[in-house]
């Protein structure tokens, strides 16, 4: 298991982190997926303190896990331990997001990323592929990795400026666990931040629009960071039932 780098320090005000968000709430993204999915209302805004391989062809992330990102055993969702995805002291997020239901994380770039609970890999992306001249959708994420959660949950974190070595499709991690650094990659519009999505493993070329995020994560991101464990599984196997694996609508272009 890797070892967090010891937090730094911080003396500023979260309002500065609070003045970019604005600039980057629509660069994720505006469309919507072609069915209504079931979304859970969200939260108030958060802010404060918080306490507690090359990729493959055409940009694609470096894989999904084989049999190996499914659990050894059964264990219980609620059992899981979860934490904060961003471990920082100066850091905020917004409620909502434009066009669907993802969350910007702000924070400066080189915090550590870590992972949110027990899992695997599953996918990787360590090129920066975006390119405002398109093709838009699978690249906006820049950087990024998806975690499989024992839990069954997808979570998803993009715009990195690093990933950490080692992390590779099929890996093992902990709660906790570095997976890489705030950055600004893809279409971040040059604001450090991490976008967070929760989902359901879904595989194949239209799986972008999915892994971005279906449900909304702010609720959840309350809990972790107040050191609460509440679980996305109920909701993110929910929308699966209704939808499944659908591919992307027609037109769709933002992706975080």
């Amino acid at each position: 298991m890797s070892l967090l780098r010891p937090d730094r320090r911080r003396t500023r005000p979260a309002y500065p982190v609070l003045l970019v968000m604005v600039a980057v709430l629509a660069g994720c993204g505006t469309d919507q997926p072609a069915a209504p999915p079931v979304w859970d209302a969200p939260t108030a805004v958060a802010t404060g303190d918080q306490p507690a391989t090359p990729t493959g062809p055409a940009g694609a992330p470096s894989g999904t896990a084989g049999p190996s990102a499914s659990p050894s055993a059964t264990p219980d969702p609620a059992a899981l331990r979860r934490v904060f995805p961003v471990r920082a002291g100066n850091v905020a997020y917004h409620p909502t997001h434009s066009g669907y239901p993802g969350t910007d994380i702000f924070a400066d770039c080189g915090e550590p990323v870590v992972a949110v609970t027990d899992g695997t890999v599953l996918e990787v992306s360590r090129v920066d592929r975006f390119d405002k001249k398109g093709p838009l959708g699978p690249y906006n994420g820049g950087l990024s990795v998806s975690l499989l959660g024992d839990d069954g949950v997808r979570y998803y974190g993009s715009h990195l400026s690093r990933i950490s070595a080692g992390i590779e499709a099929g890996v093992r991690v902990s709660a906790g666990r570095q997976l890489g650094e705030v950055g600004r990659t893809g279409n971040a519009n040059n604001v450090c931040h991490l976008h967070f999505g929760l989902s359901p493993k879904c595989t194949g070329h239209d799986d972008w629009w999915i892994r971005r995020g279906v449900v909304w994560p702010a609720k959840y991101l309350d809990s972790w960071r107040g050191k609460g464990n509440r679980s996305p599984v109920a909701a993110v196997t929910a929308w699966e039932r209704e939808h499944g694996c659908p591919r992307a609508p027609r037109g769709s272009s933002g992706a975080g």
